[in-house]
């Protein structure tokens, strides 16, 4: 099993990094992948709680699906891999907290392979792609 951290420092409030992530298609470029909402979120929210995306990485990976199951407005977002990988448990928790006049944003994610060392290789793209993601995103004020 690996467990990933990710902090980052935005200067907008809450509410503006909380809507931009919460937005499946803005994944995109945080992932390096195209994101694609499938299915809209079962509480009135498009991008609310079961709610459906694509995920489909450059190269030879796969497509896979993501589900969100549970969400706090503008503290919360909590998903998990529904198909398409050979993962075994995964899970994922971003966080949103006031900074200043700011933004903190902490993401977990959690992830354990059916193949032994398979989390451990998946683990070590995710922090290559997602820490260059992170680092190159752009949310309108």
């Amino acid at each position: 099993m690996q467990n990933l951290k990710f902090l980052k420092d935005f200067d907008l409030p809450p509410e503006k990094v909380f809507e931009f992530f919460s937005v499946h298609e803005n994944l995109g470029g945080v992932l390096g992948a195209t994101v694609t909402r499938i299915k809209d979120g079962t509480d009135g929210d498009p991008n609310g709680v079961g709610s459906v995306r694509t995920i489909n990485p450059p190269g030879p990976v796969p497509a896979f699906e993501e589900t969100t199951i549970r969400i706090v407005p503008n503290e919360e977002i909590d998903y998990t891999v529904t198909k398409g990988t050979p993962l075994k448990d995964h899970l994922g928790e971003i966080r949103f907290s006031p900074k200043g006049s700011g933004t903190h944003m902490e993401w977990k994610i959690m992830i354990d392979a059916g193949f032994p060392g398979l989390d451990f290789v998946i683990a070590k793209v995710l922090l290559r792609t997602i820490g260059k993601g992170l680092d190159g995103v752009k949310i309108p004020a």
